[in-house]
């Protein structure tokens, strides 16, 4: 009898379980809304430039670690990760240069429209 396999029984359906039922009639921008995973992209942590020195800083460890035990190929496969994640932090930092860049030209260009406004104000006067 102890040999023997015992089928599984179905739960009944608990309350306690959300389960979001989809209509036929919705349409796909309300299905992607009511996933409850849309938090969790992809691509969000690809973006976020901390999360990405992060990832190159472990992969070049996990090189380090597989040089130490022999193996060329493991170091050869982290190497390459730890040189996408360069070239995306690379990236990322060229646009954040850039971001700073123009705030600082636009904050330039509205103190000149201030002044130019304030000099009309006094020559009208």
């Amino acid at each position: 009898m102890n040999n023997r396999r015992r089928n599984f029984r179905q739960r009944s359906q608990k309350n306690s379980f959300r389960r979001r039922n989809v209509t036929q009639t919705s349409s796909v921008s309300n299905n992607f809304n009511n996933n409850g995973n849309r938090g969790y992209g992809r691509n969000t942590s690809m973006n976020n430039i901390h999360s990405v020195e992060k990832a190159m800083q472990k992969f070049q460890q996990l090189a380090k670690d597989a040089q130490s035990s022999g193996d060329p190929v493991l170091v050869e496969n982290y190497l390459q990760h730890a040189d996408h994640f360069l070239r995306r932090f690379n990236e990322l930092s060229e646009k954040a240069k850039d971001n700073i860049v123009t705030k600082d030209n636009k904050k330039e260009e509205a103190v000149v429209e201030d002044t130019s406004s304030v000099k009309e104000i006094y020559q009208a006067n």
